[in-house]
């Protein structure tokens, strides 16, 4: 009895001091699980381009599910790839290229397939806009994760100005869920980071039709910004092209026919059939959650990290993607 009563002691003892244990810092991804449904942006089945590239040595399924990027950006070339996914043209084609830490390519390795009639020659200045919606700058988001951090009301505080946002342009944010960069004359622009979707091309004036696309696997090629027109992002599959064997001819292309991997299809979601529609969604990047994940992503505190970093290159905050039913 004795013993008893000295081990509930020591447990009551031991009651006040657990009870002051600061609650675990989330990670960015547990900030992202627990926003709610309100926050989170279905996307339309018709900006989903489905790619499903030949089975792989086992059999099993590869498929590949890109967002296309929404006006006002890159609009005439998005027009073109529509109508190539309706015309199936890419059946047929395949993956081309795959250049370590750079890209994955793919499209008519012949360049001899006869496109479908109707497409637009894009101009050069298609690659920035002078109007965006919502655009939330990394400064703005990083503000309004403070304020929610610390339950503050008004107006948010101002960014210091000896800490530039971004090497290649000093600011750079989000627009609808995607990451961009702005210039001196308010002019915006899509951004390089992993998974992004870009359109091949030949030398300047060529901007290509949009029947020639890669898709980022390695390192940011920001310096690609403003010089070849982006069109979307993976949000399923990277993992089937990012895995790919290396081409060992220049570039990263493949040199013989037995290397390149078959395109078995391509279409835009809405022409599948209903059952098999993709469905997903992204945290709103103008959103509370999204704030506090950005400077989660910002500022690790979570118990694996010793040293916050105190920020983050645009692309090391990728917008939460999911599919549509995972979440609350």
């Amino acid at each position: 009895m004795k013993h008893l009563l000295l081990a509930a002691a020591a447990a009551s003892l031991a009651l006040p001091v657990t009870a002051q244990e600061p609650a675990p810092i989330p990670s960015p991804g547990e900030i992202a699980a627990a926003a709610p449904a309100s926050d989170w942006i279905a996307i339309a089945p018709s900006d989903l381009l489905v790619m499903d590239l030949a089975p792989d040595a086992k059999g099993k399924p590869r498929r590949v599910v890109i967002q296309l990027m929404p006006a006002p950006f890159s609009q005439g070339w998005i027009g073109n790839i529509r109508k190539l996914a309706a015309a199936h043209w890419w059946d047929g084609t395949s993956v081309n290229r795959v250049q370590d830490n750079y890209v994955v390519q793919w499209g008519d390795a012949t360049e001899k397939k006869a496109l479908p009639e109707g497409l637009v020659t894009v101009a050069e200045d298609e690659y920035v806009s002078k109007s965006i919606p919502n655009f939330e700058n990394v400064s703005s988001v990083n503000a309004r994760a403070f304020m929610v951090t610390k339950g503050l009301k008004g107006p948010p505080p101002a960014p210091p100005l000896d800490k530039p946002e971004d090497v290649y342009t000093g600011v750079v944010g989000f627009a609808a869920g995607f990451p961009m960069a702005a210039g001196p004359q308010f002019e915006f622009w899509p951004v390089h980071c992993y998974g992004m979707v870009g359109v091949g091309r030949n030398l300047s004036p060529d901007t290509g039709t949009g029947a020639e696309l890669y898709t980022v696997i390695g390192h940011a090629p920001r310096h690609l910004d403003q010089n070849i027109a982006l069109v979307g992002r993976v949000i399923s599959g990277i993992e089937h092209l990012s895995s790919l064997p290396r081409g060992t001819g220049a570039l990263g292309f493949y040199e013989t026919e037995a290397e390149r991997v078959p395109i078995a299809s391509v279409r835009i979601a809405t022409e599948l059939p209903a059952a098999g529609h993709p469905r997903f969604e992204y945290l709103s990047t103008e959103s509370d959650s999204f704030a506090r994940y950005a400077d989660a992503r910002a500022n690790r505190r979570d118990p694996f990290f010793i040293r916050p970093a105190g920020g983050a290159d645009i692309c090391n905050i990728p917008v939460p993607v999911r599919v549509a039913g995972d979440g609350k």
